[in-house]
């Protein structure tokens, strides 16, 4: 038997290698977008930016260097010029793949930085395997730009899992929906009517205001935001304000609020300041075929009946009175009870005796 030359003995001291082996190499150089790896094989294995990973932006001299060893996937024995070329991000979502399976299978919560903002949704990588959130999952609310959740980490389950397909769907929006549940459990077992708690107006409308109470909303309703009258609750209330409310009442999980606290009742003391006889003044808010409602603070109105208006005969009261106009007038009767106050200007006007006599 003729002795083997050093070539041959050299060969065959080297393994065989086949297309989708998995090996390990060591980084032999680095180049900003290839890598040169001894792969214990005749040739050396190459491996490029775009098979090491889906980030084009990536420079493979700050992630690996000369010494290094990797495991890498055979992509083609021989590329035509005797190499051997390499995939390390195929392998890695091989392995990011089995482990998006056993999270799905599991139901655990993953965090991941958003790669991608897409039309449909958000896209992340958990070792080179993507997953896709579609927008109807991102958010428990409606959100139009996804914009703001670009380099974002989130948090997130898998609902489907289907690698042949290439889909891996993720879920944001049940987790919100959880969180939400416990913070609102833990809300409601907390308070009670006639706390006063904070808050941050959420929504304003025409009817009222949407106040976060942590975990729950309640509802200030244009009735409740004040003793005295509103007319536009955008013209108060600004999202995003925090604010101290009273719990007016609790129903099931619907919660009404109030601003009107009791210690700032106006009607606490009304039966002082506008005891019967007193002269007090007040601005014309509103009129009526009958008369005109005076208010005298927010909160306290009182009735200037039209026959109460002047001595002399007056039809109605809009042909002597306007809106707004401030008056003086005289407390003729009071009722706190019932929360009713009557007065009279020509009460204060002088009698038809007096006014002849001063003529």
């Amino acid at each position: 038997m003729s002795e083997l030359s050093f070539e041959q003995m050299l060969e065959e001291s080297l393994k065989t290698i086949r297309n989708g082996e998995v090996v390990e190499g060591t980084v032999i150089d680095v180049k900003e977008d290839e890598i040169i790896l001894n792969i214990g094989y005749k040739a050396d294995g190459i491996l490029t930016k775009n098979e090491y990973s889906n980030d084009s932006s990536i420079d493979l001299t700050t992630v690996v260097k000369p010494g290094d060893t990797m495991e890498v996937k055979v992509l083609k024995v021989n590329d035509g010029e005797g190499q051997v070329l390499l995939t390390y991000k195929r392998l890695a979502a091989e392995k990011g793949n089995k482990r998006l399976e056993e999270a799905f299978e599991n139901k655990e919560v993953l965090k991941a930085k958003v790669s991608q903002v897409l039309n449909g949704g958000l896209s992340v990588v958990i070792d080179e395997a993507r997953v896709f959130i579609p927008a109807s999952l991102v958010s428990d609310t409606y959100e139009k730009d996804l914009s703001k959740y670009a380099d974002q980490e989130i948090e997130f389950v898998i609902t489907e899992f289907n690698p042949r397909r290439r889909r891996i769907i993720g879920d944001r929006k049940q987790l919100l929906l959880a969180a939400k549940a416990e913070q609102q459990k833990a809300l409601f077992e907390k308070i009670a009517v006639g706390d006063v708690v904070d808050g941050v107006v959420k929504n304003v409308t025409d009817f009222g205001a949407f106040i976060d109470l942590g975990g729950a909303d309640g509802l200030l309703h244009i009735s409740e935001m004040s003793w005295g009258r509103v007319e536009n609750p955008k013209k108060i209330f600004k999202v995003g304000e925090p604010i101290k409310v009273l719990i007016k009442d609790i129903n099931g999980d619907k919660i009404a609020l109030s601003l009107k606290f009791e210690d700032q009742n106006p009607w606490l003391h009304a039966d002082e300041k506008y005891a019967v006889g007193n002269v007090v003044e007040g601005t014309i808010a509103r009129m009526t075929e009958f008369g005109a409602f005076v208010e005298l603070e927010p909160g306290v109105d009182a009735l200037l009946h039209v026959s109460q208006i002047s001595r002399e005969h007056v039809e109605k009261p809009s042909d002597v009175l306007s809106v707004g106009q401030v008056i003086t007038a005289k407390v003729v009767d009071f009722n706190g009870e019932e929360k009713k106050i009557s007065l009279s200007m020509k009460a204060l006007e002088p009698a038809a005796e007096e006014a002849a006599e001063e003529e």
